[in-house]
């Protein structure tokens, strides 16, 4: 199959990035993509671009009657068979439920997840959008729309899927810096005593709230996952979907001072409670999984450093100024987490 690069679509293709080393998505040349996608049943035109994606690689792929596929080959040891699969299902279970998102296509012999040259992927259908203006209707309809992914969320549970927790979330990510020692050395100290300050106060949040109610989620529920039509918004990317609670999917939408995301979050929760319950109590948490999202963060970049393609796209990673930077943050989240949540508890 021979490659040519699609004109007039977003994404690129930068070879320099997938042959730089031998990790291995650096196999995943043009050819083999294409051979994958068409070894799954798919006939291909040769057309390839590389969508925006660092976790795994993710692919837009010409197709036999002109129009496109999405291609997604899932980083290899991160996710077991199940737990794709249960992503994929609960896709499926979400379009059946006629909530706009995009499910992965059956492929041959009617399965959702094949596998090519040590590589597993999954097919999806080519859905346009563009980022959405959140004034007050969109984040309205935003609302309603997470409450109804939420809705088929409660009807049953992960079996597979991690959990949102402090444990996996922060001291895992914590320990696993510190253990590394990827720190620079006169910053390391800091960094333990501000990360175990941080992590006493995500525990009180915790506590305060006190028990949860945990439901599937989409998990990474920020703005750059939805996509806006003229028909209204849809969320791609479910890769991170896990069992939390309810709020995690809602508090990443809102940002700027304190006055607007009060605005946000009320307009946010008129539209999500238009088609289910919302327990305000949860808000009492927001400021510590914005804590925990900013710790993974930080050790999720670390654990990837090996892959070409993360040196290039964060080349202010593990740099002086980034970690006081870092710990500044988690300081001003201490802080944050002493005052009162947003919204009314």
């Amino acid at each position: 199959m021979r490659f040519v690069p699609a004109a007039g679509v977003a994404g690129h293709y930068n070879p320099g990035i997938m042959n730089a080393s031998a990790h291995p998505f650096s196999a995943l040349t043009p050819e083999r993509i294409l051979d994958a996608v068409e070894e799954a049943g798919i006939r291909c035109d040769g057309r390839l671009s590389a969508l925006n994606s660092y976790e795994n690689r993710v692919y837009q792929v010409g197709v036999d009657d002109g129009g496109f596929v999405v291609a997604k080959f899932y980083r290899p040891d991160r996710w077991s068979d199940a737990q794709i699969l249960e992503e994929h299902g609960f896709l499926g279970e979400l379009v059946a439920d006629e909530v706009p998102v995009v499910a992965p296509i059956p492929l041959s012999g009617g399965a959702t997840l094949a596998r090519s040259g040590g590589f597993r992927l999954a097919v999806f259908p080519r859905r346009g959008g563009r980022a959405p203006e959140f004034d007050d209707e969109t984040l309205r309809w935003i609302g309603r729309f997470i409450a109804r992914i939420h809705q088929v969320g409660v009807r049953a549970r992960h079996e597979h899927r991690d959990a949102l927790t402090v444990q996996r979330l922060g001291r895992e990510s914590r320990d696993f810096l510190c253990g590394r020692k990827l720190l620079p050395p006169d910053l390391e100290p800091a960094y333990r005593s501000v990360a175990e300050m941080a992590l006493a106060a995500v525990d009180r949040a915790f506590e305060h709230a006190g028990p949860l109610r945990r439901l599937r989620l989409h998990g990474d529920c920020h703005p750059g996952n939805v996509l806006w039509t003229d028909d209204g918004p849809h969320f791609v990317d479910f890769d991170d979907t896990c069992q939390g609670p309810a709020v995690q999917d809602l508090w990443m939408l809102l940002s700027g001072d304190r006055e607007t995301r009060e605005s946000q979050l009320a307009c946010v929760l008129e539209g999500y409670e238009t088609f289910r319950d919302f327990d305000r109590t949860e808000l009492l948490i927001v400021e510590a999984l914005r804590t925990l999202r900013m710790m993974h963060y930080a050790a999720w970049l670390a654990r990837r450093w090996d892959d070409p393609a993360f040196p290039v796209a964060f080349p202010w990673f593990g740099t002086q100024r980034y970690w006081q930077d870092h710990i500044l943050e988690l300081r001003e989240q201490i802080a944050a987490m002493d005052e009162p949540p947003i919204g009314a508890v």
